[in-house]
């Protein structure tokens, strides 16, 4: 394997270990290596539960974990199951991401319920290495888009808790000052950019290293799941058929012209940190547009209280705004030795009634069509686009290629200065790759 697939393949797993943490927001790291350690078995069943975090205490302040620790204890109640939670830490695991750890435990069958990234999913999916979950009476209440995005061969491997959102946040005070309406098309954002930079806003656009991806996505793949053959046009990619650079590339191009005229610092995007580089500056109202998801118009250590009006929209393309949805899933091993259990405990906690209460407390979007959240005014306009069903997958396991993690490199290499064709060649490469089965 060569120098650059290396590269690609650790920068990939350290960017979804990043969507993995997205899942769980909020959590700080608890480095007790107890909790790998198995407790000892009850007279009660039991299920061994792998996971980025330990059990919180339900009065804690870690409200996406203490969420999922809600539904856990109504499965353990109902059905007289105890889950054991067995924890990735990177004290014990040294230099290891989670990712590595977990499918290391899935292809052991060391445990029987996971919580994997998108990639982990497409990976031990085509393997054979999760359990169907196709026949689980919560499914039929699933949205087509948890379908979609969590099945491989054919099978649906893997169930999510919620449904993580990407989009434009954005000072409308600052839009309504200069006349400027919300942008729908790549032409429009141009030209909003324009009049802020015209107007001495230097930087119109607050980005980091991490999260730029999703502007990518809303461009490439906005026709793919809104207009075309979904199903078709994945088959076309996964054959060979047809090229994900064909996708990408006016993407990437559209990403470089805003980098050309400065509405992207580049340098400053390469070597920041999610939120925390972009964050004064938006708050201040200095910086009218910044990229992130769901979860910061929820926290005021992010967005959750500004001084303005603040509008999460959908990102700019073709189709108009376009929301990017990320979506981490929990999956059972196929020859997991408590899979009957561990499939009713999955059952239960993706339950109508589970997940109503998971977003009740969580306030995010749920994979049941039937459970509606309730959130901030600010992610109203996000929110409907999703419920009209627009959106864009930021991770797929029906692709070969996996995309969160190498998307967010490739980006990465045009803001250190790869050229479009360089990129694009990058892209390429994986995809010769996986067709090779390599």
């Amino acid at each position: 394997m060569s120098v650059m697939r290396k590269r690609a393949k650790r920068a990939a797993a350290a960017c979804l270990a990043g969507l993995t943490a997205l899942a769980l927001a909020a959590c700080g790291v608890h480095e007790d290596p107890k909790n790998l350690i198995s407790q000892e078995e009850a007279d009660t069943r039991t299920v061994n539960f792998f996971s980025p975090m330990e059990k919180t205490d339900p009065n804690a302040e870690n409200v996406a974990r203490t969420a999922s620790d809600l539904t856990v204890a109504m499965a353990e109640e109902s059905l007289n199951v105890t889950m054991v939670y067995r924890t990735y830490t990177a004290e014990s695991y040294q230099d290891k991401t989670y990712d590595e750890v977990v499918l290391d435990r899935a292809w052991n069958n060391m445990d029987d319920l996971y919580l994997l990234n998108p990639d982990t999913i497409l990976s031990l999916g085509a393997e054979g290495k999760l359990m169907d979950l196709a026949g689980l009476d919560s499914v039929k209440n699933l949205r087509e888009i948890i379908r979609t995005a969590n099945t491989v061969d054919g099978k649906l491997v893997a169930i999510p808790q919620e449904v993580v959102a990407y989009g434009l946040f954005v000072n409308k005070d600052l839009f309504d000052q200069y006349g400027l309406a919300l942008p729908e098309t790549p032409e429009d954002f141009l030209e909003c950019c324009r009049v802020f930079k015209e107007n001495g806003i230097e930087t119109p656009i607050g980005a980091n290293r991490w999260w730029l991806e999703t502007f990518v996505f809303a461009q490439a793949y906005a026709d793919l799941y809104n207009g075309g053959n979904t199903e078709a046009e994945i088959a076309a990619l996964n054959s060979g058929e047809t090229r994900y650079s064909d996708y990408m590339r006016p993407a990437f191009e559209f990403l470089q012209t805003l980098m050309d005229h400065g509405y992207i610092d580049a340098e400053k995007a390469l070597v920041s940190e999610a939120i925390e580089a972009e964050s004064s500056d938006f708050l201040a109202g200095k910086t009218p547009i910044v990229m992130a998801y769901w979860g910061a118009a929820n926290t005021e250590t992010a967005y959750g209280k500004t001084d303005f009006e603040m509008q999460v929209i959908g990102f700019p393309s073709s189709r108009g705004p376009m929301p990017v949805v990320t979506i981490t899933g929990f999956a059972i091993g196929a020859e997991a030795e408590h899979r009957e259990d561990a499939a009713q405990v999955l059952d239960i906690m993706v339950s109508d009634e589970a997940l109503r209460l998971y977003s009740q407390t969580n306030r995010v979007i749920s994979p049941s069509k039937n459970v509606k959240v309730d959130c901030v005014p600010a992610l109203r306009p996000l929110n409907q686009r999703i419920e009209e069903g627009i959106y864009v997958l930021g991770s797929n396991a029906g692709m070969d290629v996996e995309q969160w993690g190498n998307t967010c490199l490739i980006v990465r290499e045009l803001l250190g200065g790869s050229s479009v064709e360089e990129c694009m060649a990058f892209l390429d490469a994986l995809q010769d790759e996986a067709l090779s089965g390599t």
